[in-house]
């Protein structure tokens, strides 16, 4: 069930890495902010921005989830920075790739993409801060 708190705690109490898809190398961002609280909790946060070269929070930053996967394996958790109209694309990715825990930031949504990512088996979380909701279910490392 979309955004149901046992979802949520079963994707962060599984995961050990975290794909951030539109992370920003720019501290003022909130994608950088929210994964750099999030790897001082113990996750691998590794980015996916095209626009990003060399690193972000010590870890290499992939143009794309295929790159990141061909060279690091399948992260525990998508984590979306983006538009609502780029997450369709992001949901065909993760199904071409075999990636099921699709987590979509707070203020993001995209009814579309939730039924796509749904309809194909994947877990998804929409228009929820996984540092929040992290904090909010008192999950520990």
């Amino acid at each position: 069930m979309l955004n149901s708190d046992s979802e949520m705690r079963a994707m962060l109490t599984e995961a050990k890495t975290i794909a951030v898809v539109g992370l920003s190398d720019n501290p003022m961002k909130a994608s950088f902010g929210v994964s750099r609280t999030m790897q001082r909790i113990g996750y691998r946060i590794i980015g996916v921005n095209p626009l990003v070269q060399g690193d972000v929070l010590g870890e290499k930053c992939y143009a794309s989830l295929a790159d990141l996967v061909a060279a690091e394996g399948k992260p525990g958790i998508v984590n979306v920075f983006r538009l609502p109209k780029f997450i369709p694309a992001v949901v065909d990715e993760m199904m071409a790739l075999g990636l099921d825990n699709l987590w979509v930031q707070l203020g993001i949504d995209s009814p579309e993409a939730t039924a796509k990512a749904e309809a194909a088996g994947m877990h998804v979380v929409m228009d929820r801060c996984i540092m929040i909701e992290h904090g909010r279910l008192g999950i520990r490392g």
